[in-house]
């Protein structure tokens, strides 16, 4: 048997055998959905829908700071 299949065979038996780990893992992954869904919507607004109002705008400018980035960097390393 492998090291990972290992590993995976020990984790999954051991989850298998919780009983209050299981209640408790689940309550963590509801609270990091309510954490980062909540910071997602307060932290990290949709710019690009509201700043321009076809797709093709949208990927223009995008294109454009991708390019204008990568000329930064080649400029710093002198090539």
């Amino acid at each position: 048997m492998k090291a990972g299949a290992k590993i995976a065979s020990f984790y999954w038996h051991a989850f298998r055998s919780m009983q209050t780990g299981r209640t408790l893992w689940l309550i963590i992954i509801i609270k990091l959905i309510i954490i980062f869904g909540f910071l997602k919507m307060v932290l990290y607004p949709d710019l690009l829908h509201s700043r321009f109002d076809t797709d093709a705008q949208r990927a223009a400018y995008v294109l454009d700071n991708i390019t204008q980035s990568l000329e930064n960097i080649n400029n710093k390393d002198g090539l």
